[in-house]
């Protein structure tokens, strides 16, 4: 059977119904994905700074227990092995002590000094320290890794929830003294830089701590005294007979060309695009420009392409369906003038 127009006409609307619809389902689906990807183009950038310095920073993590250099722990503090350990003899008591220093790049971080190699630290000890084969003076040669087993020996700054002390990573070169009487003085002096990359070395200052547990908790740049508030030594007391003294170096960025701050890589239009999401600086009318280098023609060209895509934009979201119903109201007319 033939059908009649009206069934014609009928299942051309209902035709034309579904694929408005389906038009509209489409352009929701298109502006949803462009309203992710405008969320996505609004989120910060990753961090990619570097930092200047002349010589990177060296990584070697603390020994762990069962490790060759780790020795023992209290759950306070945390000792590892240092062949630059010594103890006087005969013993005099429980007297202990660390000397030594930390090497830092202009960024603050500890390195070896493999960029300042043929250069020597040296610190005055004095008679009380003789007995210690590497002290009265305590010399140190750089660079660490071409003259000691043990560059790095201690990890004095910094901290970590793993460990009662430091941040887990090796940061000073240091001698160790055991066997003082509790009453004995301990003196060193300033720390003197010779050698051929000696203009580039700083002395920033000594950290000194006695009669405690050594407090990791710091920053060596900012704690570093000079060597007179510093104490230049300790005395011991009974029961709190141990002490400690860091002398802080640093690479001096104004004699190497690195200095300690960050490069920042901008994404390719981000000034542009914070520019006109602020939107205040072209309507305005007084600004010629962003001060970003950017023309008045340039700017044009991009006031012209986000025109543009605005009213690409509406078009997805009213045009199509509107012209479905045209096209519907059109149909019907033509079958009505038929019959």
């Amino acid at each position: 059977m033939i059908p009649s127009r009206s069934a014609v006409a009928a299942g051309l609307v209902a035709l034309l119904l579904v694929g408005s619809l389906g038009a509209a389902g489409v352009t929701a689906a298109a502006s949803s994905a462009a309203a992710t990807d405008a969320g996505a183009a609004l989120s910060p950038p990753e961090d990619d700074t570097e930092r200047n310095v002349s010589e990177e920073a060296y990584v070697e993590p603390a020994p762990e227990e069962g490790d060759l250099y780790y020795e023992a722990s209290d759950g306070n503090w945390v000792s590892y092995v240092n062949p630059r350990d010594e103890y006087r003899s005969p013993y005099l008591g429980d007297g202990s002590g660390k000397i030594g220093v930390t090497l830092l790049n202009e960024a603050g971080e500890p390195i070896v000094g493999e960029t300042v190699p043929n250069t020597t630290v040296t610190i005055p000890t004095g008679e009380t320290t003789s007995w210690h084969s590497q002290a009265d003076p305590l010399t140190v040669q750089l660079p660490l890794t071409d003259h000691y087993e043990r560059p790095l020996d201690a990890d004095q700054f910094g901290t970590t929830d793993d460990l009662p002390q430091g941040d887990g990573y090796m940061d000073s070169h240091t001698i160790e003294l055991h066997g003082f009487s509790e009453d004995a003085t301990v003196e060193y002096g300033e720390a003197q830089v010779e050698g051929e990359h000696a203009d580039k070395i700083e002395v920033v200052g000594y950290i000194q701590q006695a009669h405690d547990t050594w407090e990791t908790d710091i920053d060596p740049l900012e704690a570093a005294e000079p060597y007179e508030e510093a104490g230049g030594g300790w005395t011991y007391r009974p029961n709190a007979s141990h002490g400690q003294v860091i002398v802080v170096l640093q690479l001096d960025s104004d004699v190497t060309g690195a200095d300690d701050k960050t490069n920042t890589s901008e994404p390719a239009g981000e000034s542009n695009g914070n520019a006109s999401d602020d939107g205040n600086e072209s309507d305005d009318g007084n600004d010629t420009g962003d001060g970003t280098g950017a023309t008045d023609e340039t700017e044009s060209e991009a006031a012209n392409e986000s025109s543009d895509d605005d009213s690409n934009d509406e078009m997805p979201g009213f045009g199509v369906p509107a012209v479905v119903v045209a096209g519907i109201v059109a149909t019907l007319v033509a079958l009505r003038r038929t019959d």
